[in-house]
């Protein structure tokens, strides 16, 4: 967060001062308001996700019930998205408004402990706030990117002589800090990641489990294409795994760690017994 509010502190510097700072700023927070208030409805409608309860997806529901009272949070909207892909995501933009959607290639793929382990690292994405902070991260991101297209548009600016970095070096930072603030944006995604995976090992006492469920996920995901998501790279982010195929745009910059050390980060959690290693 420091990293990014330096890089819009530079760049908004060089191409118009304090005055163009504060206005990049404002609509850029002004877009990512109206994504942070509406992101579910429209993530959810983008993958076609059918809201289910305890009549139509008992088994599921039950579950997703029981981790979250074991959460401490309140019981989340569930959703089935028609996917043979596994994977699953969480959103909303608190726990009062979340959403946990699995695809049905999930359901059929794990068994009980590891789907739970799965449904897990998404409620600790709601209890982590983690919408919130990458809403953050994306308003400075986008405000970063305005100010680049701003200073190629329209020059740097008029008091250039004051600048310690100079003519070239104020073009090398319009070039180089909105690559930057992705990468930073991609870090704490993938951050969060982590937290996700040891939040939902305390809430399931089960880290092997989730770890499984990630070796299983990886090795199947690849194989089976997701036309939604490839259809919007931007949201690869959320699932708790890459649904990407590897030929794609999108991969250029990892979403998520790699699942090697997510996966050697649970055994280790297993092995010294900060939580009970039960399966």
């Amino acid at each position: 967060m420091a990293a990014m509010t330096a890089l819009f502190m530079a760049i908004g510097y060089w191409v118009g001062g304090t005055g163009g700072m504060v206005i990049a700023l404002a609509v850029a927070g002004m877009m990512n308001l109206f994504a942070y208030w509406n992101s579910d409805r429209v993530v959810l409608s983008m993958y076609g996700a059918r809201e289910v309860d305890a009549q139509s997806a008992p088994e599921l529901v039950h579950m997703v019930a029981t981790l979250a009272e074991s959460a401490g949070l309140p019981m989340p909207r569930v959703f089935i998205i028609e996917n043979d892909q596994p994977n699953a995501f969480a959103t909303g933009r608190n726990p009062q408004h979340a959403a946990v959607a699995v695809t049905s290639g999930l359901l059929r793929y794990l068994p009980a402990p590891e789907l739970a382990g799965v449904l897990a690292h998404e409620l600790t994405h709601v209890r982590n706030h983690d919408t919130l902070t990458m809403t953050i991260t994306a308003t400075l991101a986008g405000a970063i990117g305005m100010l680049a297209n701003i200073g190629f548009f329209f020059g740097g600016s008029r008091n250039s002589e004051r600048n310690p970095l100079g003519g070239m070096g104020g073009i090398f930072l319009l070039l180089l800090a909105p690559i930057a603030a992705t990468m930073v944006q991609l870090a704490i995604s993938r951050t969060r990641e982590f937290a996700a995976d040891a939040g939902a090992a305390q809430i399931t006492h089960q880290p092997l489990a989730l770890a499984r469920a990630l070796s299983r996920i990886a090795q199947a995901a690849p194989q089976v294409p997701n036309i939604d998501a490839e259809q919007h790279p931007a949201t690869a982010h959320m699932f708790i795994i890459n649904p990407l195929s590897g030929a794609h745009l999108g991969n250029l910059f990892a979403t998520h760690p790699p699942t090697e050390e997510r996966i050697a980060r649970l055994r280790q959690m297993a092995s010294a017994g900060s939580v009970p290693a039960v399966g």
